[in-house]
């Protein structure tokens, strides 16, 4: 599955200005993932932004335009979810959605390397 690039030029170009943070991109989740400080911080997945969030803000951010789930397996994945791309219009609403990632960046938990 291809990937929004402009939206990605937007992700990258607002990371790009966070002071203190490593960014990495990789091939993931059928999209483009940022890494920071080695963990997924956002996704391109097609047009759409992935958040990578704080679990405990679940029920106050499924109430957001914009907001789905992240469903895996059937499953709701907690803490994961997908913003659609007529809210990410607006630059500040983009810069929303990576806050909150950001913010939960350094309580996150790095996934194990593969071997």
């Amino acid at each position: 599955m291809a990937y929004d690039t402009q939206l990605a030029d937007r992700v990258r170009q607002y990371l790009q200005q966070q002071a203190g943070i490593a960014v990495e991109e990789k091939t993931m989740f059928s999209g483009l993932a940022f890494m920071v400080n080695g963990k997924m911080c956002v996704n391109v997945a097609g047009n759409q932004l992935m958040c990578r969030y704080d679990p405990a803000l679940d029920a106050t951010l499924a109430e957001a335009p914009g907001y789905q789930p992240m469903i895996m397996r059937g499953k709701e994945l907690s803490g994961y979810c997908y913003v659609s791309p007529e809210v990410l219009q607006t630059a500040k609403a983009l810069a929303c959605w990576i806050r909150l990632c950001l913010e939960y960046n350094p309580k996150a938990k790095a996934s194990g390397r593969k071997k």
